[in-house]
């Protein structure tokens, strides 16, 4: 009687562990359901499964996650409304013969969907052969700063490097000049708090993105900050892809520097990204509209009288450069309602004819994406995608595995670079050429703030061109292994895990 009595003690437990444990499970999955209805969350069909199998194969664990990193979007997506004017559409009064719709005039429209600024023109625009003129340039426009600086970073390292970009701001706080810095707080977290206290004392205003402590339960902690971007008066701009570290420019003791670019842009695009780094400062009203010129504080002591908007920058321009440019800027992030560069990098690559040429440091592409690069090589365009051999992210090399293989697959050629490659450029049939901080991976492209400049001038994609000819070294073709299972299995856990969520 005793043994029958606890059996069915023990198989009661047991159903009520079990009714609890899938109450659980529903209540997580529609708790997810309802969160992602009410905030206007749209995610990738890829990442949407993977929170909804991490929910409900390991709830104790999914849902405190969920809770914690589940936010996308911080800006709901906007109401359709009916556009006042696009250029492209049939029965407009200045409609423009199909034949001659462009490459460039689809890229243009799909931004202006998006409801981004449209392209800017009379702008001075270099590109940074090496590291190098990299440094000399920020230096240079850091110097040049006489009213504002607005600096932001992901990484702000430790290094000689950066203890000398941080004399440089306290020197020109000093002198009157209105100096903010933007540190990612995830990405900064080995920023020597001295050096923060130092520039703080120096009147320089500091301030960390998403503190990983600060309100963890909004569900905003896992975007983050990843625009490099320095600004003098709204006036000069700086920006790509190198964050403020060592190995970006000089690289450190006994390592050459990693292959990268960026570029100076003199103009209103500046004056826009300065209104873009102003709205994510907190505290601060709403970034101005872009046809509002931005308003630089007065310093003190008074400075010279302010310099001409049509300055140049900082050094003259090499031969072949001296014309203006057109360019746009494309913000992309949670902070947008749309995804902005992604989508601009979907019309542009199914609009392809002739080339693709993309350079990034992390491939780990959603489905979509991925389809549109191999659909472009099945249709006889040259599909080229360079990554170096070994990132300094294991895991995103062991997640890139299996769409490396596919593209390969589908026709593409796939190369490897011996060195450290941490561009992201993007060249299209040379009429689009996209340079800046946006990696083609999934974190990148759905879940960080990121800024992307779109050049729609033939100079200027040459020059990226001839940049990519010749700085990446000798490229080995990838050759695809077919995996182990287990290995296989591991590709996908590390991409579920490390990229999707």
């Amino acid at each position: 009687m005793l043994t029958e009595a606890g059996g069915a003690s023990n198989i009661l437990t047991l159903t009520l562990a079990a009714t609890l444990h899938m109450g659980l499970v529903l209540a997580g999955l529609l708790f997810y359901v309802m969160s992602t209805h009410a905030s206007g969350q749209r995610r990738q069909p890829s990442a949407a499964l993977a929170w909804v199998l991490t929910i409900a194969l390991l709830p104790y664990l999914g849902l405190p996650l969920y809770v914690l990193l589940g936010t996308r979007k911080f800006r709901r997506p906007a109401h359709k409304t009916p556009l006042k004017h696009r250029a492209n559409v049939s029965n407009a009064p200045n409609a423009p013969n199909p034949a001659e719709v462009t490459l460039q005039s689809c890229a243009i429209a799909t931004l202006d969907g998006m409801g981004l600024p449209p392209p800017v023109d009379d702008l001075d625009i270099r590109f940074h052969a090496n590291g190098q003129a990299a440094w000399d340039e920020l230096v240079c426009v850091i110097n040049s700063a006489q009213f504002t600086l607005d600096i932001g970073t992901f990484l702000l390292a430790d290094d000689d490097a950066a203890k000398r970009l941080i004399a440089l701001m306290q020197q020109r706080a000093s002198s009157g000049v209105s100096v903010r810095l933007m540190l990612d707080a995830f990405g900064s977290w080995s920023t020597s708090r001295a050096a923060v206290h130092a520039l703080r004392a120096a009147g320089v205003q500091v301030q960390w993105y998403r503190p990983l402590w600060h309100n963890p339960l909004k569900g905003q902690i896992n975007l983050r900050n990843h625009r490099k971007l320095a600004i003098a008066d709204g006036e000069r701009l700086w920006s790509g892809g190198r964050n403020l570290a060592a190995e970006y420019f000089s690289g450190k003791p006994g390592k050459a520097p990693w292959v990268d670019l960026s570029f100076s842009i003199g103009g209103a695009l500046a004056a826009q990204a300065q209104e873009l780094f102003t709205s994510q400062w907190p505290g601060q009203p709403p970034a101005l509209a872009p046809s509002q010129p931005a308003r630089p504080r007065t310093p003190t002591p008074p400075p010279p009288p302010s310099p001409s908007p049509k300055r140049q920058l900082c050094a003259p321009a090499a031969p072949g450069q001296t014309a203006k440019h057109r360019a746009q800027l494309i913000p992309s992030g949670p902070d947008q309602s749309e995804d902005t560069f992604y989508g601009l990098l979907l019309t542009a690559l199914y609009r392809a004819e002739q080339r693709v040429r993309a350079i990034t440091p992390y491939f780990v592409p959603d489905d979509a994406l991925l389809t549109a690069l191999s659909l472009a090589a099945r249709r006889g365009v040259k599909v080229e995608l360079v990554v170096p051999q070994r990132s300094n992210h294991r895991l995103a090399d062991i997640a890139r595995a299996r769409a490396l293989r596919d593209l390969a697959a589908a026709g593409g050629c796939v190369l490897l670079a011996p060195t450290m490659v941490h561009a992201k450029v993007v060249l299209v049939d040379d009429s689009l050429a996209f340079c800046g901080s946006v990696n083609l991976d999934s974190r990148s492209l759905f879940l960080n703030l990121e800024l992307m400049v779109a050049f729609y001038s033939a100079a200027d994609i040459a020059a990226i061109t001839h940049w990519a000819d010749t700085s990446l070294g000798p490229l080995r073709a990838f050759e695809p292994v077919q995996p182990t299972l287990l290995r296989d299995t591991g590709e996908g856990l590390v991409r579920w895990l490390g990229f999707q969520i």
